[in-house]
C-alpha cells in the first residue's frame, strides 16, 4: 500500500504560479512512474505529467509543455510539479498517482494508488 499526500494548491491570478507537491510513504525509487493528472469541473480526469524513475525520464501533456515541469527528490520521496504561466483552463484538482510496473506511456497505463487531490484555482 502507497500513500500519497499532494499539497500546494490554492487560489493564484492568471499568469502566476504555484509548486504542488505529492509526497509518497514508500521510495520513490521503488515505483516506476509518478504522475500528475487533473480533473476540471465538468471533464474527465486529464493526464499532466510524469516522471519515471531509473531512466530519469518525463513525460508532459503537450498542451502544457514549456509551462508546467515535474521533478523528483528521492530524498523526501516527493515528486513536484511547478505550473507557471497559469491560465484560468488550468482550475482544476491535481491528483498524484503511482504505477508501480508498467513501462508504456505514463498517459496510457492504469494507476495502482491516487491520492486525494489538491484544489487549483486560477482567477481571471
Amino acid at each position: 500500500q502507497v500513500q500519497l499526500a499532494e499539497s500546494g494548491g490554492g487560489l493564484v491570478q492568471a499568469g502566476g504560479s504555484l509548486r504542488l507537491s505529492c509526497a509518497a510513504s514508500v521510495a520513490i525509487g521503488s515505483i516506476n512512474y509518478v504522475a500528475w493528472f487533473r480533473q476540471a469541473p465538468g471533464k474527465e480526469r486529464s493526464f499532466v505529467a510524469a516522471i519515471r524513475w531509473g531512466v530519469e525520464a518525463t513525460y508532459y501533456a503537450d498542451s502544457l509543455k514549456g509551462r508546467f515541469t515535474i521533478s523528483g527528490d528521492k530524498a523526501k520521496n516527493s515528486v513536484n510539479l511547478q505550473m507557471n504561466n497559469l491560465q484560468t483552463d488550468d482550475t482544476a484538482i491535481y491528483y498524484c498517482a503511482v504505477n508501480r510496473y508498467d513501462s508504456r506511456h505514463p498517459s496510457q497505463i492504469q494507476y495502482d494508488w491516487w491520492g486525494q487531490g489538491t484544489a487549483v484555482t486560477v482567477s481571471s
